[in-house]
């Protein structure tokens, strides 16, 4: 139904709420879990990997995983909530900058696809000044690429803003 997109975004707006709300919760945990134990299992069986590097590499198989579901023939979400996840692991006080980002866009515009963007561009640059300790380059490199894939993968959302065709939150439901 919809964009047919498995994201949160478009189940809140086909399914309701409860499963919306349940669905960038479980995306959230699975990107988080994706860091968490890939970045520990990823340092033990290579010692001389920095943890944040090992925590990187997961982060980008988790949202690339994501976006490309093998078992939806390559097409996924676009993201967002598991790349909040990996962020919220990885770089704690920048990922609460920038769903700050979202929230403010979000109450100020009414749309999703903007306020993921921003949040996403954001990203880089609050991690870039809040991450404290060591930030290995391809930490960061890693983390701007993915910021990047979430908003490549919403080009069509960007298009529709163009437009002024793209739907509001809280706008009528068309299947």
């Amino acid at each position: 139904m919809g964009s047919g997109n498995i994201g949160a975004t478009n189940v809140l707006r086909f399914g309701g709420a409860g499963l919306g709300i349940a669905t960038f919760v479980l995306d959230v945990l699975k990107g988080s879990a994706a860091v968490w134990v890939g970045g520990l299992i990823g340092a033990s069986l290579m010692p001389t990997v920095p943890l944040r590097v090992a925590q990187a590499v997961a982060a980008l198989f988790a949202v690339l995983g994501h976006m490309f579901t093998v078992w939806l023939h390559f097409r996924g979400g676009k993201g967002v909530a598991t790349g909040f996840g990996v962020f919220v692991v990885a770089s704690p006080w920048a990922a609460l900058a920038a769903i700050g980002v979202f929230a403010l866009l979000l109450a100020l515009t009414r749309y999703v696809s903007f306020s993921s963007i921003a949040a996403a561009a954001s990203f880089p640059v609050f991690a870039w000044f809040l991450v404290t300790g060591p930030r290995p380059p391809v930490f960061f490199a890693i983390q701007c690429t993915v910021a990047l894939l979430i908003i490549v993968k919403h080009h069509q959302n960007i298009r529709r803003l163009f437009a002024g065709t793209e739907a509001r939150l809280g706008a009528h439901k068309t299947a």
